[in-house]
């Protein structure tokens, strides 16, 4: 029984950490600086009416993404960019 609730905090804390990681690329990849970590709403829209990116954002945050994680996005990778933590998932599945 301790075994899965250890096991379980550990996943959350991974994807706690790496979702971190993902709004701190956001600032550094896209330079905004004016905002924190904390500014930017784990599950809020990347695009539109949350964070309020656009195309050009997207295309450097995806750069951004393949060249930190060494990894290869499809052409049809958009929904993994929906929110920061779609994106986390998205590269949690790629480097598990």
């Amino acid at each position: 029984m301790w075994l899965i609730i250890c096991d379980i905090a550990k996943a959350r804390y991974r994807n706690t950490m790496l979702e971190l990681e993902v709004k701190q690329l956001i600032i550094a990849a896209l330079q905004l600086e004016d905002l924190s970590v904390a500014d930017i709403d784990t599950d809020a829209p990347l695009f539109g009416e949350g964070l309020g990116l656009d195309s050009i954002d997207a295309l450097a945050l995806r750069l951004a993404v393949q060249k930190k994680y060494g990894i290869s996005l499809p052409a049809d990778a958009s929904h993994h960019f929906a929110s920061v933590r779609a994106l986390a998932a998205m590269l949690h599945s790629f480097h598990g």
